[in-house]
């Protein structure tokens, strides 16, 4: 079982940024593409972004691209979301998630989730 732990989030102003971090178990890390989605109140989970294998394939969902930045570190099996210009729209929960595949991946069923961390944008 792969496990989880997304950590970062918090309460920041309109404009600013955040950096959210999620921490992988195992020593098969590398092998899974990785995933970040988030969920408001009362809102259906949306996608964000997805990183592939080695790190070198991306994509972003087109309401974060140009802002956020999904990046790895095998060697630490962490991955990031590198949040810039934040707008109230962005306040969520979001979710760190891992798919058994080489690719990155825009689907909604990765085989692993974290438990989630609050972002809170303020106007």
């Amino acid at each position: 079982q792969v496990q989880l732990v997304e950590s970062g989030g918090g309460l920041v102003q309109a404009g600013g940024s955040l950096r959210l971090s999620c921490a992988a178990s195992g020593r098969t890390f590398s092998t899974y593409a990785m995933g970040w989605f988030r969920q408001a109140p009362g809102k259906e989970r949306e996608f964000v972004a997805t990183i592939n294998w080695s790190g070198g394939g991306t994509y972003h969902a087109d309401s974060v691209k140009g802002r956020f930045t999904i990046s790895r570190d095998n060697a630490k099996n962490t991955v990031y979301l590198q949040m810039n210009s934040l707008k109230p729209e962005d306040t969520a929960v979001y979710y760190c998630a891992a798919k058994q595949s080489p690719n990155a991946y825009v689907g909604y069923d990765y085989d692993y989730w974290g438990q989630g961390t609050q972002v809170t944008v303020s106007s």
